[in-house]
């Protein structure tokens, strides 16, 4: 590779920069016939952006460099080692060099994929990204879940507390939080119980007409209202409005700085900000469970009033000996923990926000949707529960 020769014709050209230490490179033909590229100066951070442009347009022209000789090479730092390597393909490429820094660099930008280059992985890039995305979501999720289960410990420590000594209860703030997330949500609630209502026994009276059986829909609708909608829907309702104003409040807080200042002055943010929040939620929504139970078999009643030719005594006739003690009680036994549910995830995400709005819009959504999701598994694993002891 000792003995080259100019390359003739256009291909001629040096280019360099003027300066002591300025970059240049040209192409030659090296004794084997290969093409040989041949770069001096100075080709760091500061300089490479003069003639990379012109480096990568000469080399679009010519075939591949087999040698790159870098003796004249003053000083190469990883941006120009990295440009080496992105535009020539540096691992079908042999650099010669006298300097071990500069050898030491190259070799580090060869097991670099560079910027815009495929992986080394090839064909298998995606597969090992997907499994490598899921580990660490698993992972991170799971860390994530184990903190949960500690707030939640720290919640009923701080309930334990309380009862021993009820007068560090924080009243006023309770009596807030249940008139904000409990007659506050009575309008919504009762408006979309009564629909629901109303569209099952539509429904199901059209379905059960098929066989002689309308008269089945009211028991229909006190099966899935008492025992499955009325405190699923209600739970979604409340997870959307008070958990993500629960995780939305609280991530406003930690931005400001708010809560940093309250454990200076020796505040409990437990006692001040989540126990009342969680609490509240807990009282209230068994009575927001039972409004919708009530609702919808109005709504119901409207259905058969209107399709099924029944007066309202038969209607109340009808529910009343259809109605089974059980499934109300089925319905409202969730309701607790479909409460703690609901404000622990609110209030934990909220506590996760880093400072910015960002963080506290993102954080927000993640409350709403990871709450709905695990209410409704917490749903199916309750009607698991009740189906295999028969009730």
């Amino acid at each position: 590779m000792a003995d080259t020769a100019p390359i003739s014709g256009s291909e001629r050209r040096k280019h360099r920069r003027e300066g002591p230490d300025a970059l240049s490179f040209s192409l030659s033909r090296g004794g084997s016939g290969g093409v040989v590229l041949k770069a001096t100066g100075e080709w760091s951070a500061q300089t490479v952006g003069q003639v990379e442009k012109r480096l990568r347009k000469e080399l679009a022209g010519h075939p591949q460099p087999q040698a790159v000789d870098l003796k004249g090479v003053t000083r190469l730092d990883t941006t120009g080692a990295l440009l080496f390597q992105e535009v020539l393909g540096a691992q079908k490429n042999e650099f010669i060099t006298d300097d071990p820094l500069h050898r030491r660099l190259l070799d580090i930008a060869l097991e670099s994929p560079g910027p815009g280059l495929p992986a080394k992985e090839g064909k298998h890039a995606l597969g090992v990204g997907f499994l490598n995305d899921l580990g660490k979501t698993i992972t991170d999720e799971s860390r994530l879940a184990v903190r949960m289960v500690g707030f939640l410990g720290e919640y009923l420590v701080t309930s334990f507390q309380l009862a021993v000594k009820p007068h560090k209860l924080p009243f006023t703030s309770l009596v807030y939080h249940m008139q904000q997330v409990g007659v506050s949500a009575v309008p919504i609630v009762a408006l979309l119980s009564f629909l629901i209502g109303l569209v099952i026994a539509y429904m199901g009276a059209q379905q059960l007409a098929m066989f002689g059986a309308e008269i089945f829909t009211i028991k229909l609708v006190e099966i899935t209202t008492l025992r499955e909608l009325g405190v699923l829907l209600t739970s979604i309702v409340i997870a959307g409005r008070s958990g993500s104003s629960f995780t939305a409040q609280i991530g406003a807080m930690v931005a400001n700085e708010e809560v940093a200042a309250m454990q200076t002055m020796g505040l409990s943010p437990m006692l001040r900000l989540v126990f009342p929040r969680i609490t509240a939620l807990v009282l209230m929504l068994p009575a927001l469970v039972f409004l919708a139970d009530i609702m919808s078999i109005l709504g119901g009643g409207v259905a058969a009033l209107t399709i099924m030719d029944m007066t309202p005594a038969s209607y109340a006739a009808r529910m009343q000996a259809d109605i089974n003690l059980n499934n109300l009680l089925v319905g409202m036994v969730k309701t607790p923990f479909f409460a703690v549910i609901i404000g622990v995830i609110g209030c934990f995400q909220g506590f996760q926000v880093t400072g910015s709005a960002e963080s506290v819009g993102r954080l927000t959504t993640h409350s709403v949707v990871e709450a709905i999701f695990m209410v409704i598994v917490c749903d199916a694993m309750f009607a698991l529960f009740f189906t295999g002891i028969g009730v």
